[in-house]
């Protein structure tokens, strides 16, 4: 899970999995992570399960339905998955800081459309 996840850290890996630490202990002392689990996580990357679970085969699924549209594409995923986990939270928070802000400017740009529109109807 660490190799998939970019991670070297089990609290760098409860974080990107998105599960607690005390879930993530548990897993590790039962040898044991729940297979609907593993198949959530192996649909959502395009993994093999048999690579997944029993470390053979080829590491993607073969036919794999969101393989990237472009070599642009391709090229920012293979760099993402180069980045340490600080680096890529830093350009989430950033992607999600300006994703943010765009949807502010459009709220102000409604409510400025409506107080125009409302000026206009108090004049008439």
């Amino acid at each position: 899970m660490k190799q998939i996840t970019g991670t070297k850290t089990d609290a760098a890996l409860s974080s990107a999995l998105q599960i607690s630490p005390q879930t993530l202990s548990s897993w590790k002392g039962r040898d044991s992570t729940p297979y609907a689990f593993c198949v959530e996580i192996a649909q959502a990357r395009g993994l093999s399960l048999d690579w997944l679970l029993l470390g053979e085969g080829p590491v993607l699924r073969q036919g794999r339905v969101d393989a990237p549209a472009n070599t642009e594409e391709s090229s920012i995923l293979a760099k993402w998955r180069q980045l340490d986990e600080e680096d890529r939270y830093a350009i989430q928070s950033a992607l999600e800081e300006k994703h943010r802000l765009r949807e502010m400017e459009r709220k102000l740009s409604e409510m400025a459309a409506t107080l125009t529109a409302l000026q206009h109807a108090s004049k008439s």
